[in-house]
Protein backbone atom coordinates (compact mmCIF):
# COMPACT_ATOMS: atom_id res chain seq x y z
CA UNK A 1 0.00 0.00 0.00
CA UNK A 2 1.41 3.14 -0.90
CA UNK A 3 0.17 7.06 0.10
CA UNK A 4 0.92 10.65 -0.80
CA UNK A 5 -0.71 13.99 0.17
CA UNK A 6 0.67 17.28 -1.34
CA UNK A 7 -0.52 20.82 -0.35
CA UNK A 8 -1.61 23.04 -3.65
CA UNK A 9 -0.28 26.17 -5.07
CA UNK A 10 -1.53 28.86 -6.80
CA UNK A 11 -1.10 28.40 -10.72
CA UNK A 12 -1.18 25.52 -12.74
CA UNK A 13 -1.01 22.93 -14.43
CA UNK A 14 -1.61 20.02 -12.12
CA UNK A 15 0.13 16.54 -13.04
CA UNK A 16 -1.69 13.87 -11.47
CA UNK A 17 -1.02 10.03 -13.05
CA UNK A 18 1.66 11.18 -15.27
CA UNK A 19 -0.87 13.77 -17.09
CA UNK A 20 -1.44 17.57 -17.08
CA UNK A 21 -4.73 18.60 -16.28
CA UNK A 22 -5.58 22.08 -16.67
CA UNK A 23 -6.68 23.57 -13.57
CA UNK A 24 -5.67 27.20 -11.54
CA UNK A 25 -3.41 25.07 -8.81
CA UNK A 26 -0.52 22.52 -9.22
CA UNK A 27 1.04 20.62 -6.51
CA UNK A 28 3.70 21.85 -4.40
CA UNK A 29 6.50 18.98 -3.96
CA UNK A 30 10.52 19.12 -4.04
CA UNK A 31 10.02 16.89 -7.32
CA UNK A 32 6.92 17.69 -9.61
CA UNK A 33 4.80 16.44 -6.61
CA UNK A 34 2.37 13.89 -8.97
CA UNK A 35 0.67 12.43 -6.15
CA UNK A 36 -0.69 9.60 -7.40
CA UNK A 37 2.62 8.75 -9.43
CA UNK A 38 4.13 9.10 -5.60
CA UNK A 39 1.62 6.70 -3.81
CA UNK A 40 2.21 3.84 -6.93
CA UNK A 41 5.89 3.80 -6.12
CA UNK A 42 5.57 3.87 -2.54
CA UNK A 43 3.12 0.84 -3.01
CA UNK A 44 5.31 -0.92 -5.49
CA UNK A 45 8.38 -0.42 -3.16
CA UNK A 46 6.36 -1.88 -0.24
CA UNK A 47 4.96 -4.61 -1.86
CA UNK A 48 8.28 -6.08 -2.99
CA UNK A 49 10.02 -4.79 0.70
CA UNK A 50 12.59 -2.54 -0.68
CA UNK A 51 12.05 0.80 0.85
CA UNK A 52 9.95 3.90 0.39
CA UNK A 53 10.23 6.65 -2.38
CA UNK A 54 11.71 8.59 0.47
CA UNK A 55 15.00 5.87 0.37
CA UNK A 56 15.41 5.76 -2.95
CA UNK A 57 15.00 9.76 -3.82
CA UNK A 58 15.62 11.47 -0.75
CA UNK A 59 14.44 15.36 -0.94
CA UNK A 60 17.79 16.16 0.57
CA UNK A 61 19.24 15.14 -2.87
CA UNK A 62 19.23 17.99 -5.28
CA UNK A 63 19.32 15.86 -8.28
CA UNK A 64 15.67 15.02 -6.92
CA UNK A 65 14.49 18.84 -7.24
CA UNK A 66 11.72 18.95 -9.79
CA UNK A 67 12.51 15.52 -10.62
CA UNK A 68 9.85 14.13 -12.98
CA UNK A 69 7.69 11.23 -11.09
CA UNK A 70 7.60 9.12 -14.00
CA UNK A 71 10.85 8.57 -14.14
CA UNK A 72 10.96 7.83 -10.31
CA UNK A 73 8.55 5.30 -10.98
CA UNK A 74 10.36 3.90 -14.05
CA UNK A 75 13.68 3.29 -11.92
CA UNK A 76 11.43 1.67 -9.08
CA UNK A 77 9.86 -0.39 -11.24
CA UNK A 78 13.19 -1.63 -12.89
CA UNK A 79 14.92 -2.16 -9.44
CA UNK A 80 11.61 -4.94 -8.76
CA UNK A 81 11.87 -6.21 -11.81
CA UNK A 82 15.40 -7.09 -11.40
CA UNK A 83 14.24 -8.53 -8.13
CA UNK A 84 12.14 -11.14 -9.71
CA UNK A 85 8.47 -9.43 -9.05
CA UNK A 86 5.69 -8.83 -11.63
CA UNK A 87 3.26 -6.26 -11.55
CA UNK A 88 -0.30 -7.75 -11.71
CA UNK A 89 -2.82 -4.63 -11.11
CA UNK A 90 -3.21 -1.51 -8.68
CA UNK A 91 -6.07 -0.29 -7.57
CA UNK A 92 -5.95 3.65 -7.07
CA UNK A 93 -7.91 6.50 -5.12
CA UNK A 94 -7.09 10.03 -5.48
CA UNK A 95 -8.80 12.14 -2.97
CA UNK A 96 -9.69 15.88 -4.38
CA UNK A 97 -12.58 18.20 -3.77
CA UNK A 98 -11.15 19.61 -7.10
CA UNK A 99 -11.04 19.12 -10.03
CA UNK A 100 -13.61 16.74 -10.93
CA UNK A 101 -11.51 13.57 -12.15
CA UNK A 102 -13.83 11.53 -13.72
CA UNK A 103 -13.13 12.90 -17.07
CA UNK A 104 -9.52 12.83 -16.91
CA UNK A 105 -9.71 8.95 -15.42
CA UNK A 106 -9.18 7.17 -18.49
CA UNK A 107 -6.04 9.03 -19.45
CA UNK A 108 -4.82 8.78 -16.34
CA UNK A 109 -5.19 4.95 -16.35
CA UNK A 110 -3.45 4.91 -20.17
CA UNK A 111 -0.69 6.72 -18.61
CA UNK A 112 0.11 4.69 -15.80
CA UNK A 113 -0.06 1.47 -17.72
CA UNK A 114 2.15 2.56 -20.50
CA UNK A 115 4.68 4.29 -17.59
CA UNK A 116 4.27 0.22 -15.85
CA UNK A 117 4.05 -1.51 -19.28
CA UNK A 118 0.72 -3.30 -18.07
CA UNK A 119 -2.83 -3.69 -19.87
CA UNK A 120 -5.35 -1.04 -19.05
CA UNK A 121 -7.62 -3.38 -16.97
CA UNK A 122 -4.86 -4.43 -14.76
CA UNK A 123 -4.98 -0.45 -13.89
CA UNK A 124 -7.95 1.05 -11.59
CA UNK A 125 -8.27 4.88 -10.30
CA UNK A 126 -10.95 6.09 -8.54
CA UNK A 127 -11.98 9.45 -7.02
CA UNK A 128 -13.17 10.56 -3.83
CA UNK A 129 -14.30 14.30 -2.92
CA UNK A 130 -13.17 15.57 1.37
CA UNK A 131 -16.60 16.59 1.59
CA UNK A 132 -15.92 19.88 3.32
CA UNK A 133 -13.35 18.14 5.56
CA UNK A 134 -9.61 18.27 6.12
CA UNK A 135 -7.41 19.39 4.01
CA UNK A 136 -8.80 17.63 0.66
CA UNK A 137 -12.15 18.79 1.33
CA UNK A 138 -10.44 22.82 2.25
CA UNK A 139 -9.09 22.52 -1.48
CA UNK A 140 -5.79 22.90 0.22
CA UNK A 141 -4.39 19.39 -0.22
CA UNK A 142 -4.51 16.46 -2.73
CA UNK A 143 -3.74 12.90 -1.54
CA UNK A 144 -3.76 9.47 -2.62
CA UNK A 145 -3.59 5.84 -2.20
CA UNK A 146 -2.55 2.56 -4.10
CA UNK A 147 -2.49 -0.75 -3.13
CA UNK A 148 -0.56 -3.11 -5.76
CA UNK A 149 -0.31 -6.60 -6.33
CA UNK A 150 3.25 -8.45 -7.17
CA UNK A 151 4.03 -11.99 -7.99
CA UNK A 152 7.28 -13.33 -7.97
CA UNK A 153 6.93 -16.03 -10.10
CA UNK A 154 10.66 -17.86 -10.11
CA UNK A 155 9.98 -18.74 -6.01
Amino acid sequence: MGHDTHRLGEGGPLVLGGIRIDFPQHLIGHSDADVLLHAITDALLGAASMGDIGEWFPDTAPENGHRDSQSMLTLVVEGISEAGYQIINLDCIVFAEAPKLTPHKLAIRQSIARILSLPLEAISVKAKTGEGVDAVGQRVAISAQCVVLLSKPNV
